[in-house]
C-alpha cells in the first residue's frame, strides 16, 4: 500500500504557493454556467447552510443536500436507485471500486475538472487508493481526515507517544467504538505487540489471510468487550456517547471530537502511537446523474481555496484545495496541531482499497463481535 502523509500533502501545497489562487470565489451571476438544482448525497454534517448558500450565490445553482451516516448506507441507497437519484456522492476513496463494480458511478471527464485546484499529491496518491479503476478516474479527491482517539481531558487525559488503541480495551475503560473499524484499531495494537499471525494489511488482499488475522482479532475483542460502553455507526451516535452516555475515550472521527469541543465539552483528539486511521474522500458522479453541468460546477467550486477553508473550519476535516490552508481559522489550525504532534503525520495508516469480498467478510466478523 502506498504510504501517504499530511507532510506530503503540505509539500504539494507549498509547491503551488507561488501560483495565483483559483478564480474569484463569488462569480458574477452573468457568468454563472450552471442552472437548476444539483442533488448532493453526502456525509451528515459536511455541508452546512453557509457552504450551500455560498455555492448558490457563486453559481446560481440550487444545491439539494441529503445526508447519510455510513459508507454502506450510501452504497445500498445507490444500488436501490440503480445509480440514480443524485448528481454527486461523497464516498471514501477506498470504497470507490465497489461502486464501479456495480456500475453505479460514471468516469470523471477530467477535461471538465480544474485539476490545478487540487493538491498534486492528493490527485496523484488517490490513484492508488481507489479513485482510478482500470485506467479511468471515478473520483475527484476533495478532503482527508482520520479516525483516532477522542478522550475526556478531565477524566481520561492522553498524551502523544503513550496514547494507544490499547487504551480503548483496557479494563475499566468507558469506551465507544465503531464495530468494524475498532477491529482494525485493535489489530494495529496487536500487530505492534507481535500478536498477529501475519501483517494486518494481508487481510485486505487475501481471503484466507483475512480469516486467519480476523480470527485472532475477534477473539481478543470478545475477551475485552466489557471495556466498551457504546457502539456507534454514525456521527450523532459517536457524539452522544460522550455527551450523554458516559464515554471517556473513543475511537472516533476527527469531526466528532471537534464538534464536542466546540460545544464546550473537555474532549480532545489525538493520534495513537500505532498511527491514526487515515482516509481520503472525494466527489463521484452517479451513473444516473441528471445534472452533469451542475455536478461539475459544484466540484470545481468546492476546490476553490475559499470553499475548502470554509469546509475545514466547519468540520476540522482537511481540504485538498490548493491555498485553503492559508485561509483556515486559528481554531482549525490549533485542532490539527494538537491531534498530530511529533511524528504522528509520518505514522498515518491509510485505509487500503476494500474490495467487495473483504467488506462481506468484515461485516460478518463485525456482527459476530457485536452479538457476542
Amino acid at each position: 500500500m502506498t504510504r501517504i502523509d499530511r507532510r506530503g500533502l503540505l509539500r504539494g501545497a507549498a509547491a503551488t504557493a507561488g501560483v495565483s489562487l483559483a478564480s474569484p470565489f463569488l462569480a458574477r451571476r452573468a457568468m454563472a454556467q450552471g442552472a437548476g438544482t444539483v442533488n448532493i448525497f453526502a456525509w451528515a454534517g459536511y455541508l452546512n447552510d453557509e457552504i450551500l448558500g455560498a455555492f448558490q450565490e457563486a453559481t446560481g445553482i440550487t444545491p439539494n443536500f441529503t445526508p447519510y451516516g455510513t459508507n454502506d448506507e450510501l452504497l445500498n441507497q445507490l444500488r436501490a436507485n440503480n445509480g440514480g437519484g443524485f448528481d454527486l456522492i461523497w464516498p471514501t476513496v477506498d470504497r470507490v471500486p465497489n461502486y464501479v463494480e456495480f456500475g453505479l458511478v460514471q468516469p470523471i471527464d477530467e477535461s471538465r475538472i480544474q485539476i490545478d485546484r487540487v493538491l498534486p499529491s492528493a490527485w496523484e496518491n488517490s490513484t492508488d487508493l481507489g479513485a482510478v479503476v482500470d485506467g479511468q478516474r471515478f473520483q475527484v479527491p476533495t478532503d482527508w481526515g482520520t479516525e483516532a482517539l477522542a478522550f475526556d481531558r478531565d477524566q481520561n487525559p492522553l498524551e502523544y507517544g503513550t496514547a494507544s488503541y490499547g487504551d480503548l480495551w483496557a479494563e475499566g475503560a468507558q469506551a465507544t467504538v465503531r464495530g468494524h473499524s475498532s477491529l482494525i484499531g485493535l489489530g494495529l495494537w496487536m500487530e505492534a505487540e507481535g500478536r498477529l499471525p501475519r501483517p494486518l494489511l494481508d487481510a485486505f488482499t487475501d481471503e484466507a489471510a483475512q480469516t486467519e488475522i480476523f480470527d485472532a482479532i475477534l477473539a481478543e475483542a470478545i475477551e475485552r468487550k466489557g471495556s466498551i460502553i457504546q457502539f456507534w455507526t454514525n456521527e450523532n451516535e459517536a457524539q452522544g456517547a460522550f455527551r450523554v452516555n458516559g464515554a471517556t475515550i473513543g475511537q472516533t472521527w476527527d469531526s466528532t471530537a471537534a464538534a464536542l469541543s466546540e460545544e464546550g465539552l473537555p474532549v480532545g483528539f489525538i493520534a495513537p502511537r500505532e498511527g491514526a486511521l487515515a482516509w481520503m474522500e472525494g466527489l463521484s458522479i452517479p451513473a444516473g446523474a441528471a445534472n452533469l453541468d451542475g455536478a461539475y460546477e459544484f466540484i470545481n467550486w468546492f476546490l476553490t481555496p475559499e470553499a475548502g477553508a470554509m469546509y475545514t473550519n466547519a468540520t476540522k476535516i482537511n481540504s485538498t484545495a490548493v491555498g485553503s490552508d492559508q485561509l483556515i481559522s486559528d481554531e482549525a489550525r490549533a485542532f490539527f496541531a494538537a491531534a498530530y504532534p511529533g511524528d504522528a503525520l509520518d505514522k498515518l495508516w491509510w485505509w487500503p482499497i476494500q474490495e467487495s469480498w473483504y467488506i462481506t467478510r468484515r461485516n460478518e466478523y463485525q456482527d459476530r463481535f457485536l452479538s457476542a
